[in-house]
């Protein structure tokens, strides 16, 4: 139901612009799906974190994570049903895991952020922006820009896990962190049949050289 709404107002927007493309026509239409897509999602989210009595852990698990996957990138899900699933999954599961589970000392707390600080860091020099075929990242420009805000972000979320004395709070900026990194490396997006849309990019522009 979402995909045929969302197909309409495509055909409308071709309507008024019909120089658009068919490739610009796809590109707009993914656009148009995640958009709309995103909204009952977060709302089921939210209800789901209200229904289970983590509501604001919820709220926080989103919100504070959210910058963080915003640069970084990760895979998507090729269904709704699926894609919700997932990030009731990630958001909720993140608030239940960081209200009841606890460090047992401050030592172990502190290993266990610098073992997500280093994967991390790995993981962004490898993989980060990681985009998707249907949505490539594909200006050095951007690219660029996107992986020094993700080790960015990375820092203040490990330092806030650090310096805030609210146990909650502190893992939920661990989990959500490590999290979102494994969402980005090659396994997930093999997991998930997801496939790197900057590396398809290159390998296309390398076989039309070749034909040249």
């Amino acid at each position: 139901m979402v995909d045929k709404f969302c197909e309409y107002l495509v055909k409308k927007m071709r309507k008024q612009s019909p120089e658009m493309t068919d490739e610009e026509a796809e590109v707009v239409l993914y656009g148009v799906q995640l958009i709309i897509g995103e909204i009952p999602k977060i709302i089921l989210l939210f209800i789901v974190g209200i229904l289970l009595g983590f509501w604001w852990q919820t709220l926080l698990a989103f919100a504070l994570i959210l910058p963080y996957r915003t640069v970084t990138g990760g895979f998507h899900l090729k269904t709704h049903l699926g894609c919700i699933i997932c990030t009731n999954l990630f958001y909720c599961g993140n608030a239940i895991i960081s209200t009841y589970f606890t460090f047992p000392n401050n030592l172990s707390k502190y290993l266990v952020i610098l073992g997500v600080f280093i994967l991390s860091i790995i993981c962004i020099s490898k993989y980060a922006p990681a985009d998707t075929i249907n949505v490539p990242i594909l200006t050095k420009k951007e690219r660029k820009t996107k992986k020094y805000l993700s080790y960015i972000i990375l820092v203040i979320n490990m330092v806030c896990a650090i310096v805030i004395p609210n146990t909650i709070i502190a893992n939920i900026f661990i989990w959500g962190t490590f999290i979102q990194t494994c969402s980005i490396t090659r396994i997930a997006y093999k997991l998930t049949k997801n496939e790197y849309g900057y590396e398809v990019y290159q390998k296309e522009m390398q076989n039309q050289q070749k034909v040249a």
